[in-house]
């Protein structure tokens, strides 16, 4: 079950003294007072729901809050269906990479891409290799060309520690 985010004012939680009150059967009533409002309400023996507090006056409907709730509810639960949680997925690299390792790589990177994942490709020196960054950098210039046709890159190769690393996302 899927919570409401924002808090609604029902019934006595109104505390404005004129409300723009919307009937049962979706038609307007114009501006009442809140007692005037709460009395409707009761007579048709439904809620008076506040849903637009930020107008002025604030905007408030007779409706059964329940069905309310679940209306909200499935429209959030109809709205998380339509979005994609893009991840961050992670490749390993060296400078001293072989051909087919790096078409393996190459690979993956893309088959990531096209699911629409962002893609850190990380480079990791080693030893005397932090010597020799112009190699690890030539191996990372290569993906960015390779990637080019794929992918886009988000945040450029940089240098932190002994780590050479760049941030490609899909192309839109």
């Amino acid at each position: 079950m899927v919570a409401i985010k924002k808090f609604i004012r029902v019934n006595e939680r109104i505390r404005v003294p004129h409300v723009r009150l919307i009937g049962p059967d979706a038609n307007q009533l114009g501006i009442v007072a809140i007692q005037k409002a709460l009395e409707l309400a009761n007579q048709y023996e439904l809620d008076l729901v506040e849903v637009a507090p930020s107008a002025n006056p604030p905007v408030c409907r007779i409706i059964d809050f329940s069905k309310f709730k679940y209306d909200e509810e499935k429209k959030e639960r109809e709205a998380k269906k339509h979005q994609k949680q893009s991840k961050l997925k992670e490749i390993r690299l060296k400078p001293n990479i072989d051909d087919h390792d790096y078409e393996t790589k190459l690979k993956q990177v893309i088959s990531f891409l096209k699911k629409k994942d962002k893609v850190k490709i990380n480079l990791f020196f080693r030893g005397r290799q932090m010597e020799h960054l112009d190699l690890g950098r030539k191996v990372l210039d290569k993906f960015i060309l390779d990637l080019s046709g794929d992918g886009q890159v988000e945040k450029s190769p940089a240098l932190e520690g002994r780590i050479m690393y760049f941030v490609i996302a899909p192309k839109s």
